[in-house]
């Protein structure tokens, strides 16, 4: 049945690839194996839970769970009902976890009795103020106003943890859940998906259920061209589900039959394990991590022949039968992974077209487009026109429908594929008291593509007080690990270059570090 014969929503898109491939292997980590069927089976009855608990449509349904079989089940749950998934990144800090339970209005959050790391009640309760101390299931806490229950199905040993595991005898009927199931339409938003931006709070993409069916429609034909053609490939999927490639991964396996290898952290061991024992015809990830994959002490002797490009081919997939020194453009939060039902339009710095060749800013409108970020008015987001000005830098080349990355207008910075806000960080290293001043740039790294630099401007005891040690320790506290500045720079406030405006010159900053004045 072609993807047009169905409205396109994850529940419906779902319900297809049951009745087409419903016995076809969908996921396999280093625990568990699901079927779409199993999946469809699954998701039902923590769906018919939900609806029990007064879950619907619309409302906010955190997820804490690493890529596994339960990621997969809550998220095809919460999708089929109609409210809003919010993945919740296994990487935050309870700091960072606390601000984003409360900036995404979540309602409701799902989680495993641990994720890596630790205990999952610990973090949360670290993240959490007043959690602890709350007597019973039913929550109220100012700094999370929204939440009303954490369900951690198989225990927590806490108080105020739902564990109750979904069940047959206390869950909704069957037929409630297809009544529900039918009001969910196209239109209705799917996913709530947190990535860094300009401003020191993770923005959060909404997308809708036709936007999110739609992009991810050509996956599959994608990954089999990366796994020899193969029919129903076998591919190591190590973008985290908390993400957008997570996401797409996730979405574009239930178009056509792909079985998605995974694993809670990205372990290089346990990744070739999985590929050597499941066959595995290809990977779907950054750089960095493919890196880490060959120069593991077991790779020379692996039995990786259903992956010749593991081997051969270039660590960056998206360097795969490109034209020059510059990859395909990748996934993009705010269009859902692809761009295939998007507009697009590539300007120069007047807003002006530019010609085939040539280089340019990236917008974007269309259905292929986010709906809008979270708590951000429409004219905030996009222009008059309705574009969206994503800060990318593309080209195009004649008759290839590819665009071609070259780099970023914004200040974002690119590290091993996820953004960091420079501002985010400048924020938590200046709460240090010996800190007067940080400024954070991205600077070229071989590996990683830009590594996180910090230039600190000391309080005025002067920079033979300051220890950058407690400094560092203080930044790893409050933020995920690929956020934390690997490289320091200490220097006074008169060496920092700004414009005429007075503003601070970051671009000016950057070279500084560069090409070693600052140092």
């Amino acid at each position: 049945m072609p993807p047009s014969t169905i409205e396109p929503t994850v529940g419906r898109l779902l319900a297809r690839a049951v009745d087409e491939f419903g016995d076809h292997t969908y996921l396999v980590s280093p625990t568990a194996r699901l079927t779409y069927a199993e999946a469809l089976h699954r998701s039902g009855l923590a769906a018919r839970q939900l609806l029990r608990d007064g879950i619907g449509k619309g409302a906010r349904v955190g997820l804490l769970f690493p890529n596994d079989a339960d990621w997969i089940v809550w998220w095809l749950a919460v999708s089929r009902i109609g409210a809003v998934a919010v993945p919740l990144s296994t990487l935050y800090t309870p700091a960072e976890l606390g601000k984003v339970i409360r900036l995404a209005d979540i309602g409701v959050l799902v989680a495993p009795p641990n994720i890596p790391g630790g205990e999952t009640a610990d973090k949360l309760e670290a993240a959490l103020p007043g959690l602890a101390a709350t007597p019973t299931p039913a929550l109220s806490l100012p700094t999370a106003p929204y939440l009303r229950r954490i369900a951690i199905p198989g225990g927590a040993g806490r108080a105020w943890a739902d564990v109750a595991a979904p069940d047959e005898s206390t869950a909704l009927a069957p037929e409630i859940l297809a009544a529900v199931e039918n009001e969910v339409s196209p239109a209705d938003l799917a996913i709530m998906i947190h990535t860094s931006g300009s401003t020191a709070d993770p923005k959060g993409v909404l997308h809708t259920h036709g936007t999110l069916v739609r992009q991810t429609a050509g996956w599959a034909d994608a990954i089999r061209g990366l796994c020899n053609g193969s029919a129903a490939p076998r591919v190591l999927s190590s973008m985290p589900f908390f993400w957008i490639g997570g996401v797409l991964a996730a979405t574009g396996a239930l178009h056509q039959p792909v079985t998605l290898l995974v694993m809670p952290r990205p372990e290089a061991g346990v990744a070739l394990d999985l590929i050597e024992r499941e066959r595995g015809e290809g990977i779907v990830g950054w750089p960095a991590f493919t890196q880490r994959l060959r120069e593991h002490p077991s790779f020379p002797d692996r039995d990786l022949s259903a992956a010749p490009l593991l081997r051969e081919g270039p660590l960056d997939i998206a360097m795969h039968n490109v034209p020059d020194r510059f990859p395909i453009h990748r996934t993009l939060s705010e269009s859902a992974g692809s761009f295939a039902h998007t507009d697009m339009k590539i300007v120069d710095p007047q807003g002006d077209p530019v010609p085939v060749g040539a280089t340019g800013e990236l917008l974007i409108r269309g259905i292929g487009s986010m709906a809008g970020y979270n708590k951000r008015e429409r004219h905030d987001v996009f222009d008059p026109d309705g574009w969206y000005h994503t800060g990318d830098r593309v080209y195009r080349i004649p008759e290839d429908p590819r665009l071609f990355y070259v780099g970023r207008t914004s200040e974002l910075i690119k590290v091993a594929g996820a953004n960091v806000s420079p501002r985010e960080v400048e924020a938590v290293v200046e709460q240090h008291d010996g800190v007067q001043q940080c400024l954070v740039v991205g600077v070229e790294h071989p590996e990683r593509g830009e590594q996180v630099c910090a230039v600190i401007v000391p309080a005025s005891d002067g920079p033979d007080t300051l220890d950058l040690d407690a400094i560092a320790t203080h930044t790893r506290r409050e933020l995920s690990a690929y956020k934390v500045p690997t490289r320091w720079i200490i220097t006074s406030s008169d060496t920092i270059p700004t414009l005429p405006s007075g503003k601070l010159d970051r671009r000016g900053l950057r070279t500084q570090v560069a090409d070693g004045t600052l140092k």
